[in-house]
């Protein structure tokens, strides 16, 4: 035990991201058009694989909702065993980016975005569950989900089987959030396997009508793309897909990468290295025939708030998702889903900062509101463009902040009227230093010196220039024009 001091938590840890990956892998898997085991060969080859590989210590990967919707259309258009050949190209361009050092440059995102990201996942998530907790089917969009909780909650008081399927889930919530009251020697299980085992043995001895996890072997899913699926690769209208691919599953590993590291202590992630371990797990799950896979802030989550603490727990969650979907898969069809639906309606719930929204309201309103329109354009749209948007915003505010330009007029009454400008003037402040000069009178001499300006864009300085045109023209005198070096 001392070479792996930390293997007892991670062991733990990796049980109950276990449970998480499962309904996860499987419910991506349908919603993507493709065989339920297609997703947990996906989510194995995340924890065996792109689990070894340095990067990221504590973020755990598979397949992603992120991208199911290009799944769907991708597998659509060209088939299932294409998907294959697009995912392994996908995974090639990434080992690329990596090599090239692209992914440092994530490195950047906001905080606020971020967190924002947490919050619109965490909102999706649990919307999304509770219909899964209640055995009904979600709406395929984030607001969908949200919009719909009324009449999923009146559709299921009508039913038995939704009752006693959200009691189960319910339950399961309950059992998370008060197992930590217990004493600290009880509390070495972790909250949500003592969880779903309670839940597992209540709809047993009951005799509940609940859903259970379904999965059947995995040999007979696993297809490498033949001769013919590489030779669609001539068609340029695929090309389109794999770019958006490798795109969109660096992009989503990447945001994951720096939430996940906003939730723990430990060693920060490598970017260039998580890129390389994304290329390198896609690569493989492209020669299997399997899903896209990115890393996946709810599983993550799930892995860091169990008490994770290094690499092992998300490379022992790739070997339990191994043994039970290829050796026992009877064992899973004993865990009722709404068990699983409250264990990620919880997670769900921890990734909404409340503290963090509250605090930068008081001090930060700017961030605040760039937090929030992340979380809802994520919730409205998706992570990934909800994510851009959130960047988009960030970046508007950062350059309105760094544009502090300040025009100083003085008019002693006889003689020229000077204007100084100084600080840096964008085309953001441009509006207002026109509105300045333009109501200048046209009968007085005018200098205008921008020598104390820090920064002059092009944008600023052509409209400056023909503002001096324009006022030398109809003016007494040209205007006077300071231009520093």
């Amino acid at each position: 035990m001392r070479k792996f001091p930390h293997l007892r938590h991670d062991f733990l840890a990796s049980i109950v991201v276990f449970l998480v990956a499962v309904p996860l892998c499987v419910g991506v898997a349908v919603a993507s058009g493709v065989p339920a085991e297609l997703g947990l060969v996906t989510g194995i080859v995340g924890g065996l694989v792109a689990g070894l590989m340095p990067g990221s210590s504590l973020q755990v990967s598979g397949p992603a909702a992120g991208l199911t919707v290009i799944v769907f259309e991708a597998v659509s258009e060209f088939g299932v065993g294409t998907l294959g050949v697009i995912v392994l190209v996908a995974g090639l361009l990434q080992l690329a980016m990596g090599f090239f050092k692209v992914g440092r440059w994530f490195r950047a995102i906001s905080v606020s975005v971020v967190e924002g990201m947490l919050c619109g996942i965490g909102l999706v998530i649990i919307a999304g569950q509770i219909y899964a907790a209640a055995g009904l089917k979600a709406p395929g969009t984030g607001i969908g989900k949200i919009v719909g909780l009324p009449r999923a909650f009146a559709d299921a008081l009508g039913s038995t089987e939704a009752l006693a399927s959200l009691a189960i889930g319910a339950g399961t919530i309950a059992v998370i959030v008060l197992w930590k009251k217990l004493p600290k020697r009880v509390r070495s299980v972790p909250g949500a396997l003592a969880a779903v085992v309670l839940a597992t043995l209540a709809s047993l001895g009951f005799g509940l009508p609940v859903a259970t996890v379904e999965v059947e072997g995995l040999l007979g899913v696993v297809q490498p793309p033949g001769s013919e699926a590489f030779a669609e690769l001539g068609s340029p209208a695929i090309w389109g897909t794999i770019i958006a691919f490798a795109l969109i599953a660096s992009a989503e590993s990447l945001f994951s990468a720096a939430a996940v590291d906003r939730l723990h202590d430990g060693p920060r992630t490598h970017y260039d290295k998580e890129m390389l371990a994304q290329g390198t797990g896609n690569a493989v799950c492209g020669l299997l025939g399997a899903l896209p896979m990115t890393a996946v802030i709810v599983r993550s989550s799930a892995n860091v708030e169990a008490g994770a603490r290094t690499k092992a727990s998300r490379v022992l969650h790739g070997v339990w998702l191994l043994l039970f979907a290829a050796a026992l898969p009877f064992a899973l069809a004993l865990i009722p889903l709404p068990a699983l639906a409250g264990i990620l309606v919880h997670a769900g719930w921890k990734l909404i900062p409340f503290r963090q929204i509250a605090g930068l309201w008081r001090g930060h309103k700017g961030e605040a509101v760039i937090l929030v329109v992340t979380a809802v354009a994520i919730v409205v749209v998706n992570m990934f463009e909800g994510v851009l948007i959130g960047l988009a915003l960030a970046i508007v505010k950062t350059a309105w902040e760094a544009s502090h330009v300040k025009l100083e007029v003085i008019d002693k009454g006889a003689g020229p009227i000077r204007a100084y400008l100084a600080g840096n003037a964008t085309f953001l402040r441009l509006p207002k230093i026109l509105d300045s000069l333009e109501s200048l009178p046209q009968d007085r001499p005018v200098e205008l010196d921008l020598s104390g300006l820090h920064h002059l864009d092009h944008a600023c300085r052509t409209a400056l220039e023909s503002w001096a045109e324009r006022h030398s023209a109809t003016g007494i005198e040209p205007v006077k024009l300071t231009i520093a070096a």
